[in-house]
């Protein structure tokens, strides 16, 4: 059977991606008191920028769009450019032909934030700019376009004061918690009943996982998640280029020289 190391992605959908927990994260983030629910409405593409995760939550309330993205891994410095291109489509989505009248079409402001919850440190809290991935040019002019997601870190103690306001977010952090401390003497199934069984035994989500156990195990040990993935192939492509360059080295080659080959190697992998 093949463990899911995607599953606080999964978990993450499952709890935030309705009307009530969307609303109590989202007062607990920007200091609001909302309180009805209808006050949500959940706008997720099925299939959008991060279908290989499906660990986005998005939805509009008083006027906004805010898109919820959940890390269980290094945070990824081009989050912001992937975004652009999930927000265009959902305003696509949402203005239809209306873009075509003369008249200025109101668009909801949107919200960029993103939950970390790798065990890389990280700061509590960072902002991440579109802009910063532009290239450098040699006037001043103002930037045209820029977009940037706050990311909080919401590993266990490090925003304490957030966990507070949200009930649903304090059992997420604390479940998955506790399923890093079992993993450390049982295996990822073993973990995630014994985590199922504490957070029940301790009223944590207490509902939610009597409901769900047998889905919150399934969705640790099912599947095979592709960003893990991706970090392996990373780490081994990191580790190839290191010996290529050390090899190139051993050669007698000037910097130039290997900076030629890495040019030409790079070109023909990318024809």
């Amino acid at each position: 059977m093949t463990i899911n190391k995607n599953y606080k992605d999964t978990i993450f959908r499952s709890l935030f991606n309705t009307e009530k927990c969307a609303l109590e994260l989202y007062n607990a983030i920007f200091g609001t008191d909302y309180q009805d629910e209808s006050a949500i409405e959940m706008n997720t593409l099925l299939e959008d920028i991060f279908s290989s995760h499906e660990n986005d939550v998005s939805f509009s309330i008083n006027k906004k769009i805010v898109v919820l993205v959940e890390h269980q891994s290094t945070i990824n410095e081009n989050m912001p450019v992937r975004i652009l291109s999930y927000i265009a489509r959902i305003y696509e989505k949402i203005i239809d032909k209306k873009i075509y009248q003369e008249s200025l079409v109101k668009i909801p402001r949107p919200e960029f934030i993103a939950l970390y919850n790798g065990k890389k440190p990280f700061p509590k809290e960072k902002f991440l700019k579109l802009s910063d991935a532009f290239e450098k040019t040699d006037d001043n002019y103002l930037i045209s376009l820029d977009l940037i997601v706050r990311v909080i870190n919401i590993n266990k103690g490090i925003n304490p004061e957030l966990e507070s306001k949200s009930k649903a977010l304090r059992g997420y952090v604390t479940f998955i918690a506790k399923v890093r401390e079992y993993e450390k003497k049982y295996t990822r199934e073993e973990a995630g009943k014994l985590a199922v069984k504490y957070c029940i035994k301790n009223n944590i989500l207490a509902d939610y996982f009597k409901q769900n156990s047998t889905k919150v195990v399934e969705m640790l040990i099912l599947n095979y998640n592709q960003e893990d993935h991706i970090e392996v192939l990373r780490e081994e492509a990191l580790e190839k280029g290191q010996k290529y360059i050390l090899e190139l080295m051993a050669q007698g080659l000037s910097y130039e020289e290997i900076k030629k080959k890495i040019e030409e190697v790079s070109k023909k992998n990318y024809e």
